[in-house]
């Protein structure tokens, strides 16, 4: 396992080429779910300095019997803990089940500012047998950061993690 990261510059390419393969060494062997996303998360956030990065979780709320997603590990400032399925971009991507690319916060219907420092965001659905069972939440304080290649490769780090 490793304990440090090495942090890199260069394209965006190869930002990701080298932080999916730190990540894959990371998380290799370790069984806990819940280590495995922190390291996750500290490692994308530590290798892009976004503003926010997390995981949200699809979790049982037996009050209101109906799934939820649950905040889980993050790297950034005090979230929002609890998302309703369709509600925001998080709700959103897990009911489409499909990464969503928001370019500007503020246009995207129904948008939940946990921050109002966040202004695009790309949210990536985890899948475990064709469900969701989480998703991977991205922020960032710039507007327009994310586009095909971040989504090509959060999906390829998302696909990474075991249940």
């Amino acid at each position: 396992m490793a304990e440090d990261l090495n942090i890199v510059s260069g394209s965006k390419q190869e930002k990701y080429t080298s932080i999916t393969a730190q990540i894959k060494a990371l998380i290799d062997g370790e069984p806990d779910l819940t280590a495995n996303l922190a390291n996750i998360a500290a490692a994308l956030k530590e290798q892009f300095g976004w503003f926010w990065v997390g995981f949200y979780m699809v979790k049982p709320n037996e009050t209101k019997k109906v799934d939820e997603l649950v905040l889980g590990p993050f790297q950034g400032p005090v979230a929002c803990t609890r998302i309703a399925k369709g509600r925001g971009v998080c709700g959103t991507s897990w009911a489409k089940e499909e990464t969503i690319i928001v370019p500007d916060v503020e246009k995207f219907p129904g948008h939940i500012a946990c921050s109002s420092a966040s202004k695009s965001e790309i949210v990536v659905p985890i899948f475990k047998d064709s469900s969701v069972v989480g998703v991977l939440d991205v922020d960032s304080d710039l507007l327009d950061q994310f586009d095909a290649t971040d989504k090509v490769y959060l999906e390829a780090i998302v696909a990474l993690i075991k249940h």
